[in-house]
C-alpha cells in the first residue's frame, strides 16, 4: 500500500504548487466551535442535509428558510410534539418539499437530539468528542439512532456541520479500489475499518485532517 508521501506527491505535481493544493482544501471546524452550536441547528443541518438527498441542493437551500418556518426553527422541544396531523398539513404546502418519509424524519431526529442531550450535555458534544481515528463508528451511531442517516448521509452531513471525517464518494472509493484497500463500496464494518486504518496510517505520517486526505484522494482520480 501507498504511503502519504505518494499521495501528497501526486497532488503536488497536479496542482504545481503546495499553495496551489493548500487553496483546494478544505478545513474542518474545531473541536469547541462543534460544541458551541446549538442542538437546533444540528437539527437543521440532519433535515437538510435528509431533503438534499437525491435532489439539487440549490433547489432544497432556497426553500430552507420555509422550513425553518414551519419547523419552529428546528427547536427539537417543540418538533417531538408534533403529530401525524401536523405532517399531514405540511404535506399541502408548496414552499417546501412535500417528501412524506423525510418530512416524518424531522420529529423522530428531533427524539434523538434530545436522547442525546439528556446523555452528552448536547449534541455539539457529541459530535465533538468522537475521535475522528473511529470516525466511521461515529457514522454507524448516527445511522442506527438517527431516522435517514444511513449511507453515504452520516459521513455528509458531518461534513455539513464541520465534524472532521472522510467520505467515501465515488472517487474516493474508486481510488481505494485501485490501491487495493477495499474492493467495492465499504458498507461492511469490515471494510469501513479498513479504510478507516489506511487513513489513520496518512493521519499519522502526515497530521492532516481526514477531510484533507479524502480530497486528495479524491483528486486522484480521473484526471
Amino acid at each position: 500500500m501507498h504511503d502519504y508521501k505518494w499521495l501528497h506527491e501526486y497532488c503536488l505535481n497536479r496542482f504545481r504548487s503546495a499553495a496551489a493544493l493548500e487553496s483546494r482544501l478544505p478545513r474542518p471546524r474545531e473541536p469547541d466551535d462543534l460544541r458551541a452550536v446549538s442542538d437546533d441547528r444540528y437539527l437543521s443541518l440532519i433535515s437538510l442535509r435528509i431533503f438534499r438527498a437525491g435532489l439539487k441542493h440549490s433547489l432544497v437551500d432556497a426553500k430552507w428558510p420555509a422550513f425553518e418556518e414551519v419547523f419552529f426553527r428546528f427547536d427539537p422541544e417543540k418538533l417531538v410534539l408534533m403529530g401525524g396531523e401536523h405532517i399531514e398539513r405540511l404535506m399541502q404546502d408548496a414552499r417546501i418539499i412535500r417528501h412524506l418519509g423525510k418530512l416524518k424524519s424531522v420529529p423522530r431526529n428531533a427524539q434523538f437530539i434530545l436522547d442525546v442531550a439528556r446523555e452528552k450535555g448536547s449534541f455539539g458534544n457529541l459530535i465533538a468528542d468522537w475521535p475522528i481515528t473511529d470516525v466511521v463508528g461515529l457514522w454507524r451511531y448516527l445511522a442506527k439512532h438517527g431516522t435517514q442517516l444511513g449511507g453515504l448521509s452520516a459521513p455528509r452531513l458531518l461534513r455539513l456541520a464541520g465534524k472532521d471525517t472522510f467520505i467515501p464518494s465515488n472517487d474516493v472509493v474508486a481510488a481505494l479500489k485501485a490501491q487495493k484497500v477495499v474492493d467495492k463500496v465499504p458498507s461492511s464494518q469490515r471494510d469501513q475499518a479498513a479504510v478507516q486504518s489506511i487513513f489513520n496510517q496518512w493521519h499519522s505520517e502526515s497530521g492532516r485532517p481526514m477531510c484533507q486526505l479524502s480530497a486528495m484522494l479524491a483528486f486522484t482520480v480521473n484526471h
